[in-house]
């Protein structure tokens, strides 16, 4: 009797109810999955860790996978297999991408062969893994939704995570004036370093009439806003003349007054990778590509923590004080 090919196994985090960040159980003994047509089999070294992968656990997303599932989608690491029509990659290749079909936190994951690129030898595999959202979601935000210009004023609101240090070095390379908030002494330090031409405590009571005496009476064009729920009724304060404020993050409900966007003409906005056109997704992918290869693109990594630990890591990009660059899972 001819045996069934036993299939390998490996180590993966899969969550069975939506939940607080208990839920996420990992689990040593689930299937290795195998790409199918135009699909690549990625041996992954780091996962990168969204605050959105937060809210999709929490089951209070718009967004709901069917259970069980694994979290995440930044990936970085080397193909292991590739499925038939594959021709752009081969075994050993390093790339990333933003975009897994199985889940990113586990030592192995399926994508689609057009979501993923080659991860260039000056990166290595935790850079990898802070491109894909943060990059994607900060050149959407600043050009394909906000319009940005060279010559125009940018303000980050919450610049030292993944998005905002993303947004700082892009608008920077394309000729923005950048302002950047953060938490802490050293976060300011690190936006300083990543782009921003200057930097603020967003813990200090008086930082956003610090805003307004360095941007004038003019105010600012753009606004990159990480905690809406929080920031957005001071956002239309700080805006220029049909400035805009790009909702990028929110953690719950907030109250404005909307007679604020009439006396400016001033738009609120709302981005979402998700919503990208294939399109949309090409001129994104191209614009980071070039950022890596030119050298203004280099992902700051910030907390790291193994598989094990990753019920603490999705604690603590909730709860911690000052973020520091991209958080991830190493492998």
């Amino acid at each position: 009797v001819a045996m069934a090919a036993t299939r390998s196994v490996m180590r993966a985090v899969r969550v069975f109810e939506f939940g607080g960040p208990e839920v996420l159980k990992l689990q040593s003994d689930v299937l290795v999955p195998v790409p199918k047509e135009n699909q690549v089999l990625i041996k992954v070294h780091a996962c990168g860790v969204n605050p959105v992968e937060t809210y999709i656990r929490s089951g209070t997303y718009a967004r709901k996978p069917a259970l069980p599932y694994t979290p995440g989608s930044d990936v970085a690491g080397v193909i292991d297999s590739v499925g038939e029509h594959v021709s752009a990659f081969k075994k050993g290749d390093r790339v990333f991408t933003l975009e897994t079909l199985s889940g990113g936190y586990a030592e192995y994951a399926v994508a689609a062969a057009n979501r993923v690129f080659p991860l260039p030898d000056k990166l290595d595999f935790r850079q990898g893994a802070a491109i894909g959202v943060p990059y994607f979601t900060a050149y959407r935000a600043l050009f394909q939704k906000g319009c940005a210009k060279a010559g125009e004023s940018v303000l980050v609101h919450g610049a030292s995570g993944g998005v905002g240090l993303a947004a700082c070095q892009i608008a920077r390379a394309c000729g923005l004036k950048v302002l950047g908030t953060a938490g802490t002494e050293e976060g300011m330090n690190v936006i300083l370093r990543n782009g921003a031409h200057q930097a603020f405590n967003h813990r200090d009571p008086n930082y956003i009439e610090r805003i307004k005496a360095c941007t004038g009476p003019g105010g600012v064009d753009i606004i990159i806003e990480m905690l809406s729920n929080v920031n957005l009724d001071a956002d239309l304060q700080l805006l220029s003349y049909a400035g805009r404020v790009m909702v990028v993050g929110c953690r719950g409900r907030i109250e404005i007054n909307p007679r604020d966007t009439m006396s400016k003409e001033s738009s609120i906005i709302g981005v979402s990778l998700f919503l990208a056109t294939e399109e949309e997704r090409h001129e994104c992918a191209t614009a980071v590509l070039d950022g890596i290869e030119a050298g203004w693109l280099k992902p700051i990594v910030g907390l790291e923590y193994p598989l094990e630990k990753v019920a603490k890591a999705h604690e603590d990009i909730i709860c911690s004080s000052g973020a520091r660059g991209k958080m991830v899972l190493l492998l």
